[in-house]
């Protein structure tokens, strides 16, 4: 069984408030765990400073394999394995092999990027989910700063720093 952390968790109202709350933050030198909103806020990662991320690349890839499956499986079986002559043509017609090409690469990629996506962030069967507040879901806005990993401050000077940028609620300890 997994050690459970310790987290402060700090809950606000507006996401203005959050974003400019996250800049002060980092500015300090605090690492924010993570921030759970009810909806998406555009360059949230950036404020958070997550690295861009490499899924454009994966979906290349992925259709890049696609492709090269479609125009593989289809030269094996009509030119090589199952030859027909449909209406006298060649039996490597390559413009008719477009439809089903342009379908192995867009199956190759979204399977990909779902399984790509759902490991990189830790996400499949069997995984629990880290609900700091049920309330992030509808209508609030949720910052955890893992107490463990910002070791130059205590937790009391956590709770004050969360206090002055514009938390709602008082910051509560939680543990997951």
């Amino acid at each position: 069984m997994t050690e459970k952390s310790k987290y402060l968790v700090g809950i606000f109202d507006d996401d203005e408030v959050l974003i400019k709350a996250i800049d002060k933050i980092r500015a300090l030198g605090v690492k924010i765990h993570e921030v759970f909103t009810p909806f998406p806020i555009h360059d949230l990662d950036v404020h958070l400073g997550h690295p861009r991320t490499r899924l454009g690349k994966a979906a290349f890839l992925f259709g890049l394999t696609g492709t090269t499956l479609g125009i593989l499986m289809q030269t094996s079986m009509l030119g090589f394995m199952w030859p027909m002559n449909i209406g006298g043509k060649d039996h490597l017609a390559y413009p008719d092999f477009v439809p089903v090409t342009f379908e192995a690469t867009v199956l190759c990629a979204a399977l990909g990027l779902v399984g790509t996506f759902l490991a990189s962030n830790g996400l499949g069967p069997g995984k629990q989910a880290k609900m700091f507040d049920k309330r992030s879901t509808d209508d609030k806005f949720v910052m955890a700063i893992e107490l463990g990993k910002n070791t130059s401050f205590t937790q009391a000077q956590l709770e004050q720093i969360l206090t002055e940028s514009g938390v709602s609620e008082k910051p509560i300890e939680k543990e997951l």
